[in-house]
């Protein structure tokens, strides 16, 4: 992934929030000379230095089969936004302004590990289900529905054990423009209710 300097994380814990906080990813793997892309939803299992993610995919989805042991991508989407040249200030100076787009991205690399053992997978289910359902008013709780019911869905997916190898990230959030400029993308954000995006440029509350 291109990453110019000014668009690197200022840490690695920058990046692990991005994880944390993520909801689906994209699963990308190549075999058989055709590359094969999966929507992921994962929760984060951190051992020390040890990075790993943890989902399921459906068991009639055919990606599954090629992908125990093998190598592959995890692309995980943070905050984007279109940036309109019409709010920099810098604009009635001097009109060399143009159109972009901001944006977090996390491009992992990693070996694949895919768990067929209903225990494992439940496990899975059930942290899934705790991260997603803070949201709800009514919490739903894997507990809640019959048991035969959830034995049934269990066996209708696999587990996935993605284990990082590399990590990159690049945080696109306009740092590359002057600080007047930046921070009236950061105002328009919030004039657009873009609040993933206008919390992600945080940076300037700093400046």
């Amino acid at each position: 992934m291109y990453i110019p300097r000014h668009f690197q994380p200022r840490s690695q814990q920058e990046t692990l929030d991005v994880l944390r906080n993520s909801g689906a990813s994209d699963l990308i793997s190549y075999s058989d000379n055709e590359f094969q892309l999966s929507t992921l939803p994962f929760v984060v299992d951190e051992e020390g230095d040890v990075l790993r993610l943890l989902g399921h995919l459906a068991r009639a989805n055919p990606h599954w089969r090629c992908l125990d042991g093998s190598d592959a991508f995890v692309l995980v989407h943070g905050p984007s936004a279109y940036v309109s040249p019409s709010v920099y200030p810098s604009k009635v100076e001097h009109q060399k302004v143009v159109p972009t787009w901001n944006y977090v991205k996390v491009a992992l690399r990693g070996t694949v590990q895919i768990h067929e053992e209903p225990s494992w997978i439940e496990t899975v289910v059930t942290r899934l289900t705790e991260k997603f359902e803070v949201i709800s008013k009514n919490p739903w709780n894997v507990s809640d529905a019959p048991r035969d019911f959830i034995d049934s869905q269990l066996r209708a997916v696999v587990g996935v054990e993605f284990l990082v190898r590399e990590t990159d990230a690049k945080f696109k959030l306009s740092q590359n423009r002057d600080l007047r400029d930046a921070k009236a993308v950061r105002d328009d954000m919030a004039r657009r209710a873009e609040i993933e995006m206008y919390e992600a440029m945080g940076y300037l509350k700093d400046l």
